[in-house]
């Protein structure tokens, strides 16, 4: 049987080797309610060559585990693995995001544990940023230890998604078209899979019964409870702030997308700041 380091308290072992020294502790804390037989003369000396050997045991242990390369996290998750998504949508309609303030996107991000933000930029037919500045957002977002994919909002067949914006570092692409009818998405998703290779591909939609094949596919889940039979493990299921009731109400629904799929997409950055949660 293998001794772990916390068998024994610091304060424990100390407690018993004065107990073995002044024989009985008179009354109150921890010993309170111990049993006050008496000692016979030699007993003592034994708690105390008892109490140095489970010491001495407990040093080595800890010894051994820690050079073993085994080592027992100071805080666990049990709800959630800490591998699930959670992205923070960044819709530039509702609020522009530029280098001004793209820190506090990042500081809101890290503050409600998001490992992921889903970048817009791309609307409706135009590319909002120069390379430079995409790529300014990349470092930014992997300095923090946030990944990054570059979302496209795509209104109309004729948009044509800049390949100029593949491979500055981005961790995925986000297809936002919902929009669009099933078969335009289809052959999107198809040409994209064909010259994209840089990250994943995630696709945003509302058609829960879609059967396109991204490697991240996020249903747009706002409408509690209706929408919740759709949230189901092989899909990520989003949250809205501005459609939740209160804070609770919202953290009640993030952790029932934790729960019941394979992550949480949080639509937008801008109503999470309005609502201050």
């Amino acid at each position: 049987m293998r001794l772990r380091l916390e068998t024994f308290h610091p304060s424990e072992i100390a407690f018993l080797a004065r107990l073995g020294a002044n024989g009985r502790r008179k009354g109150g804390g921890r010993v309170g309610s111990r049993r006050t037989t008496m000692r016979s003369p030699g007993r003592p000396i034994l708690v105390v060559v008892v109490v140095i050997a489970l010491a001495a045991a407990a040093g080595a242990a800890f010894y051994f585990q820690s050079h073993n390369g085994e080592s027992t996290p100071s805080n666990t998750t049990t709800t959630n693995s800490s591998s699930q998504w959670r992205i923070l949508y960044v819709n530039q309609g509702n609020a522009y995001v530029g280098e001004n303030n793209f820190s506090s996107l990042i500081s809101t991000a890290r503050s409600n544990n998001f490992n992921t933000i889903f970048f817009q930029v791309y609307r409706s037919g135009e590319l909002l940023y120069s390379t430079d500045q995409l790529q300014y957002f990349v470092a930014a977002s992997h300095d923090a230890n946030i990944s990054i994919f570059f979302a496209f909002y795509l209104t109309d067949p004729s948009n044509q998604i800049p390949v100029s914006v593949y491979s500055l570092g981005e961790n995925g692409i986000n297809l936002d078209m919902s929009i669009l009818s099933p078969s335009v998405q289809a052959s999107i998703l198809s040409s994209v899979k064909s010259s994209y290779h840089s990250g994943k591909i995630a696709i945003t939609t509302t058609d829960f019964t879609t059967t396109l094949k991204p490697d991240l596919l996020i249903l747009e889940t706002y409408q509690e409870p209706a929408d919740q039979q759709y949230i189901h493990p092989g899909i990520i299921a989003g949250v809205e702030p501005l459609a939740t009731q209160n804070q609770q109400d919202y953290e009640q629904q993030v952790q029932y997308a934790l729960s019941h799929s394979d992550g949480v997409m949080v639509f937008d950055y801008y109503g999470l700041s309005l609502r201050g949660y």
